[in-house]
C-alpha cells in the first residue's frame, strides 16, 4: 500500500510538470531520494526507521548544482523519495494492528499452523526413545493454553536444588516439520517438555510457553 501511495504521487507530479523526464530517469531519483540519516528505535516490538537529513536529496542537489533545470526538473522526486520514508514508517504503524489481529502472538496456531509433516527430535540424552503422537497433537492444538514462562523456578528446580548428575533437561526434544501460519512471516522453534504436556516457542522477538493437558509424546505421562 505504501509503494502505491508513493506511485500515485510520482505520477500526478509527472503530469503536472510542463516539461517531462524519462520516467526510468524519475524512478531512479525517487530511489535516491530514499537515502537518508536516520535513527532506529524498537516501538511495540517493532524496528522504525525515522528520517532526519535527506541524504539523497543533498547528494541529488551537488550533481545538479550547475544544471538549474535538471534540478527543477527532477527536485520534486528526489523530495519525494525522501518523504516516502515517512509513508513507510506510518504504513509500519498501521500494520501493527493489522498483524495482531491476523496473527495473535498468543495463540499457538500462528506458530504451530501445519503440523502433518511433524516429527519429534531428541536433542538430549535425558529425553529418552519417546515419539510423537501427531493425533494428540492435532486435537489439542485449539485448546492449548499460554502461561507466563516461570524461568526462576524452572532455575531452582532443575539446576540449583539438583545434583550435578541428576540433572535433566527441562526440554529435551524438539518438534520439526512444521508450518507457520502462511503470511506471517514468523519463523519459530519449538521445543516439547520431558512430560509432553508443555511447548516452548522461540520467535526472533519472544518465548511463549503453552500447556495442554494430554501429554503429546507416546510413552508419556497421560
Amino acid at each position: 500500500m505504501a509503494i502505491i501511495a508513493i506511485g500515485v504521487l510520482a505520477y500526478r507530479i509527472y503530469k503536472k510538470q510542463d516539461e517531462k523526464p524519462k520516467k526510468w530517469k524519475a524512478i531512479i531519483v525517487i530511489i535516491v531520494g530514499l537515502f537518508s540519516f536516520s535513527f532506529h528505535l524498537n516501538l511495540f516490538d517493532t524496528f522504525v526507521k525515522i528520517p532526519i537529513l535527506p541524504l539523497g536529496v543533498w547528494i541529488l542537489y551537488f550533481i545538479y548544482r550547475n544544471k538549474i533545470e535538471k534540478w527543477v526538473r527532477y527536485r520534486r522526486f528526489v523530495w519525494l523519495g525522501f518523504f516516502a520514508n515517512f509513508i513507510f514508517l506510518a504504513s509500519s504503524f498501521l500494520s501493527i494492528p493489522i498483524q495482531n489481529a491476523l496473527y495473535p502472538e498468543n495463540e499457538i496456531t500462528t506458530y504451530l499452523a501445519d503440523v502433518e509433516e511433524a516429527h519429534l527430535v531428541n536433542i538430549h540424552p535425558s529425553g529418552g526413545e519417546k515419539t510423537l503422537n501427531k493425533k494428540m497433537l492435532k486435537n489439542q492444538l485449539n485448546t492449548m493454553k499460554k502461561e507466563p514462562i516461570p524461568s526462576e523456578d524452572w532455575y531452582y528446580n532443575s539446576v540449583v536444588e539438583i545434583e550435578p548428575k541428576d540433572r535433566k533437561e527441562r526440554f529435551p526434544y524438539q518438534l520439526t516439520g512444521t508450518k507457520t501460519k502462511w503470511g506471517s512471516g514468523t519463523n519459530a522453534i519449538i521445543y516439547v517438555q520431558e512430560d509432553g504436556k508443555g511447548l516452548l516457542v522461540l520467535t526472533q522477538n519472544k518465548q511463549h510457553f503453552y500447556r495442554v493437558y494430554t501429554s503429546i509424546l507416546e510413552g508419556g505421562d497421560k
